[in-house]
């Protein structure tokens, strides 16, 4: 007989039944639901606290900074919505409006910060 992957008990009625009672469905998809959810918000908050960040540090437009510094506030350059390759090959990841590019100069690491402009615009 099979089982219940929720509760455990043994499943009755039909072969082809995966649970043994509409609540147990129930609760195996709300489980499943809020997953996805926490999954969203954690990518929603990452987002927002880079976006923060790049905006904070870029005042003028166009700066840089060492990423050591980004990565200590909370910074995860994982997390970005959208990219631009400029004409020289560098791509610049974006959290919204705000972008980087990470950069190695004189051994250290840092950051280019931009911000969006409409010839960046793909057409």
């Amino acid at each position: 007989m099979k089982k219940c992957p929720e509760c455990g008990e043994e499943i009755k009625g039909r072969s082809d039944k995966v649970y043994c009672s509409i609540k147990c469905k129930s609760v195996n998809q709300y489980s499943k639901r809020l997953q996805n959810e926490q999954f969203y918000l954690k990518v929603d908050k990452q987002l927002k606290v880079n976006r923060k960040l790049l905006k904070r540090y870029n005042t003028a437009g166009k700066s840089t900074i060492r990423k050591a510094i980004l990565m200590e506030q909370g910074f995860d350059p994982h997390y970005f919505t959208h990219y631009w390759k400029n004409t020289k090959g560098s791509v610049y990841l974006f959290c919204y409006e705000f972008g980087f590019l990470e950069l190695k100069e004189h051994n250290k690491e840092k950051y280019v910060l931009v911000q969006w402009q409409d010839y960046m615009e793909q057409k």
